[in-house]
């Protein structure tokens, strides 16, 4: 796979990389997370420059508005021959980003669920050298609120459903503190007339009322499947969703399970079962209120 570089101006404009539906190898899979750090590392060191900022408000701009264009000039004090520079360097769009984030973020679960079921040991390749940069993402992390309004204006623009699902998935999976919540936030678009909701608020409000519904009729589910005892189990879903993870540790666990022997060969099973599928429902119901 080539990797190409943008204009030369500034000397800080920050690599390209394919289309990341074309990575499929675990060699590629490594080539993009190691070069997608870089970026990240680099825009992050960039955003300390007013060259950067200016740069990236420029993309935004409709070059053709002569008014808005003055005010830009006006703002970032640049002349015109500082924005014909600027007209010369060609960064990434907001949206092949998320492509990138999102992509990024699939190689790091797909690595972490490679190294439990201990199928990294049968690999070629040594991604010891690979460092994810994940606090350099939530630094750039998109809140809940700004997914469900970008959601909100999107419907006003498409009469297609499958559309709106796929633009929210991309801005989903970009983000690390909301892709637990992708089916969350798709049966929510695929179960609710947005075009009855009022404004982004609305959609904000109809967004909470209906996951904590969902809230508490999964945890019934999971309290039923797993024979759960009832109390234990809201006090401890309870406290795991207050502090935003399941632990292990203590007794608060142990008292949710159905009694069984410690010496049961099926209780340790039994019970790292009930632990993923309670740190799986922290993980998409974390942040939406309610009470199981």
């Amino acid at each position: 796979m080539a990797y190409f570089y943008s204009a030369p101006w500034p000397t800080f404009a920050p690599p390209l990389t394919p289309d990341p539906s074309d990575i499929f190898t675990e060699a590629e899979k490594k080539d993009f997370a190691r070069l997608f750090g870089e970026f990240l590392r680099a825009e992050n060191i960039l955003q300390n420059f007013d060259e950067f900022v200016a740069l990236k408000a420029f993309q935004n701009l409709d070059q053709r508005d002569t008014e808005a264009l003055e005010v830009f000039k006006d703002l970032h004090h640049l002349s015109d021959a500082d924005v014909a520079k600027l007209a010369e360097v060609q960064l990434p769009a907001d949206r092949k980003i998320q492509d990138y984030k999102s992509t990024y973020n699939d190689i790091r679960d797909w690595l972490r669920r490679e190294k439990v079921a201990k199928e990294r040991d049968r690999s070629t390749l040594d991604w010891d050298d690979v460092v994810f940069e994940v606090d350099l993402l939530k630094s750039q992390e998109i809140n809940l609120d700004y997914i469900l309004e970008l959601i909100f204006e999107k419907n006003r623009h498409t009469e297609d459903k499958s559309d709106l699902i796929d633009e929210a998935r991309r801005v989903i999976r970009a983000s690390l503190g909301n892709r637990a919540k992708e089916d969350l936030i798709v049966d929510f678009i695929n179960r609710t007339d947005l075009d009855e909701i009022d404004g982004k608020d609305g959609v904000i409000e109809a967004f909470f009322a209906f996951a904590q519904e969902e809230q508490r009729r999964e945890f019934e589910e999971l309290v039923s499947v797993e024979s759960l005892n009832l109390e234990a189990a809201k006090r401890y879903v309870t406290n795991s969703i207050r502090r935003e993870f399941a632990s292990e540790n203590g007794n608060d666990l142990k008292d949710t399970l159905p009694k069984m022997s410690p010496l049961n060969p099926e209780y340790l099973k039994r019970k790292n079962a009930v632990f993923q599928r309670v740190s799986d429902f922290v993980a998409k119901f974390k942040g939406v209120g309610g009470r199981v």
